[in-house]
């Protein structure tokens, strides 16, 4: 695509590295729903640039400061960057460029490269700054690609343009996108001279730059999500095949989660988007489309219920075969935008569940829903959700105790259920006996025999790393504890993978829980899952293996006590759920339970048992087709082969391709509409 405009961009670049005077300061506000969250200020004399980054949201910090040295071509020459991860996980990375020799060093990564050409470094951790140079870069380079190291490239492409007015002042502003960073471009806001004016970061931030008031978001974001969903959209109308005539799956072998066993060698026949007959005898009709599934397994579409949904994370749960989702906390905006798409079927996406987010006004608070400063404000909120069709409430951790039975109460009056975190301060025995219907996350069932602590703060995991394994399971106390949930019909939604994950991640290494998936990923996703999150001291070390163990004997003991569980990522769209059910099954609960708790349970739980959650005739078709059998080998959920939502089907192959992931497992062929649909090629 043609960038124009670039005479600014090169002026700025002239005056930079020729005028060693040339300098300027610009500052950057990072915008959540109640006001201002962080911010960052970059400063540049000649070709020296320094950035500082703080941020804050519920009980994550991050401080960064970078400091990097511009050459030619707007390429980075040398870059140190230091400070500290959101979950407080020490940062230090360094980058430099002598004699066309590349070297790289930090925390987590090391290594070298020769370099012919111009590559851009892109660092692990990143700030605006880096953003900012690289889209610069971008913008001087004649195609508006770029090598990048430690690997890939970056494509611009120049998606809006707008002009905003403040006063006397004008400007005029770009909406790129960077491709090749992500699965989807990555957009922002820049100004002639390529410097970065405003972003969208998805409803949990808006970065503006100072001087400019916010009111100028709302116009910016709604040009970037139009440009986003477009993309999407784009991916849609390619990539979904839609049978206009009945769907037939011959020779399969079907999982029932509700008989618990294998059915084999049926038939299945979908008519209308529902599933009309499955037979032990070959169904004979002209007018259909034919899947010949011999070796497969057919299984009821999975759930993921714990997700903050953006629309990308449609696409890459179909691709896993995920098609029902329970967003578990977002903003009411990006909730119903997200629905209305996958309803409309503009975008990939399946059915959506909505929990409405509450938290108590503090400095922890998290704001992507709504907060209260009062018992009768957080009724009123409650209220709010229950008229616009949300199914329960979530509540967070700085919720005060005393309001827990009162809003219960009031939250079941309006036939909707509360989950949540413990509120700070408070026991997890303490919040089902007020009328909890859900607990959210595994810590929480360690931290109800530690005392009442801090939720708001790390504690909630620190505590967890370094004491977890001391806890007997074995114990009467924790056996009536979970003896009480399961009486009560207390749903546990454990997102183990993401607290194993937190407690086994170490410095310079990839997370254990996503080894056997990162090469599939893109590059720069990949790195996302390599060094550590919590700043764990080695005297701590073992304590937290043993305890990143100890969260599986517990799941083992939630299905021991027959305490209901629903499984929930809480991660990365798609690969977190599947990785959280290969756990459950390596804890030792039997592979159709732990299918269970992905199908049939969470459609229970959220009132749509009637229609769909297993394989039956009359419910919705929504199935997925896996090489392989799950209930005797859990990792075929990883194998999948073809998605069936409704009349229409996704191959799980083209959907990451489109996405910049490495397929795991070649579709199945099918003629669709009297035409044969076969695999993609590269």
């Amino acid at each position: 695509m043609k960038i124009s405009r670039l005479s600014a961009v090169v002026t700025a670049t002239l005056l930079a590295t020729a005028n060693p005077s040339y300098a300027k300061s610009i500052e950057y506000k990072f915008y959540d729903k109640e006001g201002i969250a962080g911010s960052e200020i970059i400063e540049q004399d000649g070709n020296q640039v320094t950035g500082e980054l703080k941020l804050g949201w519920n009980n994550r910090r991050l401080s960064l400061k970078e400091s990097f040295t511009i050459g030619d071509s707007e390429m980075l020459e040398k870059l140190t960057i230091e400070g500290i991860s959101p979950f407080g996980a020490p940062v230090n990375e360094e980058f430099f460029l002598v004699d066309g020799i590349a070297k790289w060093k930090g925390s987590d990564e090391n290594g070298s490269a020769k370099t012919s050409e111009d590559q851009f470094y892109i660092p692990k951790n990143s700030t605006l700054a880096v953003q900012t140079q690289l889209v610069k870069a971008l913008l001087v380079d004649e195609d508006h690609i770029i090598p990048l190291l430690p690997q890939g490239q970056a494509r611009l492409h120049k998606l809006d343009e707008l002009t905003v007015q403040q006063g006397p002042q004008k400007k005029k502003v770009y909406l790129y996108g960077v491709s090749g960073l992500g699965f989807t471009p990555e957009l922002s806001w820049y100004d002639e001279e390529g410097e970065l004016f405003a972003a969208d970061e998805g409803g949990w931030f808006a970065i503006l730059r100072e001087g400019w008031d916010k009111s100028h978001l709302e116009v910016l974001k709604k040009h970037q999500v139009a440009a986003a969903d477009k993309y999407l959209q784009d991916i849609a109308v390619k990539h979904t095949h839609t049978s206009s005539q009945p769907i037939l799956l011959s020779n399969v072998n079907v999982v029932d989660v509700e008989a618990g066993k294998l059915q084999k060698q049926r038939h299945v026949l979908v008519e209308d988007g529902k599933i009309s007959k499955i037979s032990s005898r070959p169904i004979k009709m002209k007018g259909v489309t034919k899947i010949d599934a011999k070796g497969h397994t057919l299984i009821p579409g999975l759930w993921d219920m714990h997700a903050h949904l953006s629309a990308t994370d449609g696409t890459l749960n179909m691709a896993a075969g995920i098609i029902n989702v329970r967003d578990i906390g977002n903003t009411h905006e990006a909730v119903t935008r997200i629905s209305e798409l996958y309803e409309s079927e503009q975008i990939i996406g399946g059915d959506m569940f909505r929990a409405g987010f509450m938290d108590r006004e503090s400095e922890n608070a998290m704001r992507m829903g709504k907060t209260a400063n009062s018992l009768e404000e957080a009724k009123e909120i409650v209220d709010w959700y229950s008229e616009r069709g949300y199914q329960q409430i979530k509540t967070y951790s700085s919720m005060e105790p005393e309001w827990i039975a009162p809003l219960a109460e009031h939250i079941h009056s309006k036939d909707m259920r509360l989950s949540g975190h413990i509120p700070a301060f408070m026991t997890a025995e303490e919040a089902i006996d007020a009328g909890f219907d859900e607990i959210q996350h595994i810590n929480m069932l360690f931290l109800n025999f530690m005392g009442k602590i801090d939720t708001r703060k790390r504690l909630r995991f620190t505590e967890i790393g370094e004491h977890a394994h001391e806890l007997d399971l074995d114990s009467e106390e924790v056996a009536a504890f979970l003896d009480k949930l399961a009486e009560k019909g207390t749903v546990v939604d454990a997102t183990t993978t993401v607290f194993k994950s937190m407690l086994l991640r170490q410095p310079g290494k990839m997370d254990p829980e996503f080894a056997n998936v990162a090469e599939h990923l893109p590059a720069n996703i990949r790195r996302y899952f390599v060094g550590a999150e919590l700043d764990v001291k080695p005297e701590h070390r073992h304590a937290y293996d043993m305890s990143a163990e100890a969260l599986l004997d517990m799941v083992r003991k939630l299905h021991e006590h027959k305490v209901t569980m629903v499984a929930g990522s809480d991660g990365i769209p798609g690969f977190t759920l599947l990785r959280e059910l290969e756990l459950y099954a390596k804890s030792g609960i039997p592979a159709i339970d732990v299918l269970r708790t992905a199908t049939l349970i969470p459609a229970q739980v959220m009132g749509a048992d009637k229609y769909t959650g297993s394989i039956s005739v009359g419910k919705n078709a929504d199935l997925v087709l896996l090489e392989g059998n799950p209930l005797e080998d859990i990792t075929a959920l990883r194998r999948a082969a073809l998605v069936i939502e409704g009349q229409n089907l996704y191959r799980p192959d083209e959907l990451y391709k489109a996405l910049g992931i490495k397929p795991f497992h070649p579709s199945v062929p099918f003629e669709l509409n009297g035409t044969t649909t076969v695999a993609v090629k590269d």
